[in-house]
């Protein structure tokens, strides 16, 4: 008898397959049998764990939003523990799941003049919380680094996105948007925090435009015809930040 393990394996087998042939071929290109086929199973098979391609495709669009904002919000707690517990002290500046993200990692400009940015002060891109100083260049940074995991590990996920996002029920496309608006906010507070002088406005537009740059990676060419990974994500990562310190006027 399969485990519970067993079958959330199979789970994901077949949430992977399904995205791979819907980013192909178009959801309705795609039939059951074709899904169970590439993942070793009957099409019939398939509805001891879905209940058809419409619930496959609400919990990849809804799951991959929601993976998204929990992994940027773990970075910011990491960020928050990792600095209290250098300098001794308990507890993060500002908790990050419910509550406002209290500083961001990113690249150091060293502390001047500080400013009072959500209850935080700001000098350059350190912020002082409840838990000490912390460097939100590198919290930035760490949100670039988990967002290009993204956009070059889960490439089918922003094709299908783009292209059958309305295919989904009302109450799951609306969840699928909260989702978004919640990452895109810590981002932009982040982002404030490493460039004070940013517009909120201005901020948002900024990290919507980075999204698009970073999500064009099924567009750059086909596999084989780009660097390594490695070098890709290097490449993507100057190119966010540039465009970041542009938007800033820096």
């Amino acid at each position: 008898m399969a485990t519970r393990t067993d079958a959330l394996t199979r789970r994901e087998q077949i949430l992977k397959e399904a995205a791979r042939l819907f980013a192909e071929r178009g959801f309705h290109g795609v039939g059951v049998d074709e899904i169970g086929a590439a993942v070793g199973i009957s099409g019939p098979g398939l509805y001891r764990h879905f209940a058809g391609k419409d619930a496959m495709l609400a919990e990849l669009l809804v799951g991959i939003s929601g993976r998204l904002l929990t992994g940027a919000k773990r970075r910011i707690a990491e960020a928050d523990g990792s600095t209290a517990g250098a300098r001794g002290v308990g507890g993060a500046g500002r908790a990050a799941g419910g509550a406002r993200a209290g500083g961001g990692p990113v690249g150091g400009a060293a502390a001047g003049g500080g400013a009072v940015v959500g209850g935080a002060v700001v000098g350059g891109s350190r912020v002082e919380g409840l838990g000490g100083r912390r460097d939100s260049g590198a919290v930035l940074d760490s949100l670039i680094e988990g967002h290009i995991d993204f956009a070059l590990d889960d490439r089918p996920l922003i094709t299908l996105h783009d292209r059958e996002l309305d295919r989904l029920r009302d109450s799951d496309r609306k969840l699928v948007r909260q989702l978004q608006r919640q990452y895109v906010e810590l981002w932009v507070e982040v982002l404030r925090e490493v460039y004070p002088a940013l517009a909120e406005p201005a901020a948002r537009s900024a990290v919507h435009s980075v999204f698009g740059l970073l999500n064009s990676t099924p567009h750059l060419g086909r596999p084989g015809s780009l660097p390594g990974r490695a070098a890709t994500a290097e490449l993507l990562h100057r190119m966010a930040r540039g465009a970041f310190a542009a938007a800033a006027g820096e």
